[in-house]
């Protein structure tokens, strides 16, 4: 990747301020439909809003945009603000710095994509712009598109350069409306490492709106779940996801997110292994070898857990993953036959997934020490 400028979009979220959030309280009646939520978000990184068709999302991100304009509300957004009723505060959306990626890029189709680009370059003043047309193009892997057509373009290129285009604005907030919704499996898999990209190495917030659980694994750090309206939830990802009493925790491909950091590498059996951050966990996956240090993230369906009870069963298994965990939760689980078992794992949640025979033959309770079996484990970035 090239060095950016100083005058560019920071690079490397570590430089945000400990303190930056988005305070967000909005109150909206539209018809029979009324979004009432409270909320302060991170002012850095992914924050996924996850939530059913109709539970408020895009009408969230439309009062983030100054789209809609609520009865009642307030927003401020690392320090600056862009709403308050109290005090008749209504910044328009023009004056926002903000980019809205929508879930088609709404090219210009009689411009080329340097054109397109320019477009959204040419909003901001000389003065105020912290990114450039080849840094935005670079970041996305578009460089090589830029003298096409948007005609000549897959659907997963045209999203791409719609995000670059959002870029150029230089927005302190990044809204994306569920930019892959519209795209196949093929291209939803050939933009998600740039999306992963712009999580890695952009310091400027995003809402990130979805219904797909494997795309907010991927990239959010924050989660929020959304029903009819209001917010059920509201936390970072890896605790977000391991609570019994929402109803991703039971859903059929429930799983937790953490990051590890690579450990070591045997090249003897292709094996990689990850510590877990503030823990003695160690987590070992079949893999090509990676820079020792580095930070990935790493999914584990509840499906993928068993549990023993007895020290010399756990030895003798041809599982990798076998970890000393404390039962902390039991739920019912959308099938009768089985419950939802939330463990801890030196400090990192984890879900299993067992029959309700399992669950009574073994005598498995709360504050009862176990072995995690994890079958498998996903790398996702």
């Amino acid at each position: 990747m090239s060095e950016l400028t100083s005058s560019s979009l920071t690079l490397g979220r570590a430089h945000s301020s400990a303190s930056a959030a988005i305070e967000a309280r909005f109150l909206v009646e539209q018809g029979g439909f009324t979004l009432d939520l409270d909320l302060t978000l991170p002012g850095r990184g992914v924050t996924a809003i996850f939530g059913h068709s109709g539970s408020g999302k895009t009408t969230l991100l439309r009062c983030l945009a100054g789209l809609a304009r609520p009865r009642d509300g307030r927003l401020v957004v690392n320090g600056e603000v862009w709403l308050d009723t109290e005090r008749r505060i209504f910044l328009p959306t023009h004056k926002r710095p903000l980019g809205y990626v929508f879930q088609e890029a709404s090219l210009f189709p009689h411009l080329s994509v340097t054109k397109n680009l320019r477009f959204g370059l040419e909003r901001v003043r000389p003065a105020e712009r912290r990114v450039e047309l080849s840094q935005a193009a670079e970041l996305l892997g578009i460089g090589h598109l830029l003298e096409r057509m948007p005609a000549g373009l897959s659907g997963g290129e045209r999203q791409r350069v719609g995000i670059a285009r959002a870029l150029l604005t230089s927005p302190r907030l990044l809204l994306l409306d569920e930019p892959l919704a519209s795209l196949d499996q093929k291209r939803k898999l050939e933009i998600l490492p740039y999306l992963e990209r712009l999580h890695d190495e952009l310091d400027i917030p995003m809402l990130y709106v979805s219904h797909a659980p494997e795309e907010v694994a991927r990239l959010a750090d924050h989660l929020v779940l959304l029903d009819a309206g209001r917010a059920i939830a509201s936390g970072p990802i890896s605790d977000t996801l391991a609570r019994l009493d929402l109803p991703l925790a039971l859903a059929d491909d429930a799983s937790v997110v953490f990051e590890g950091i690579v450990d070591k590498y045997d090249s003897v059996y292709g094996l990689l292994t990850l510590a877990l951050p503030g823990s003695r966990a160690k987590l070992t996956v079949v893999h090509a070898p990676l820079a020792e240090g580095k930070t990935m993230r790493v999914a584990v369906k509840a499906r993928d857990v068993s549990l023993v009870t007895g020290a010399h069963e756990q030895e003798r298994s041809s599982v990798l993953n076998v970890l000393p965990a404390t039962v902390t939760g039991i739920a019912g689980d959308s099938n009768p036959a089985q419950a939802v078992v939330r463990l801890d794992i030196d400090g990192s949640p984890l879900l299993a997934r067992v029959t309700r025979y399992s669950l009574d033959r073994l005598g498995i309770v709360e504050g009862m020490r176990v072995w995690a079996q994890v079958k498998a484990v996903s790398l996702l970035a």
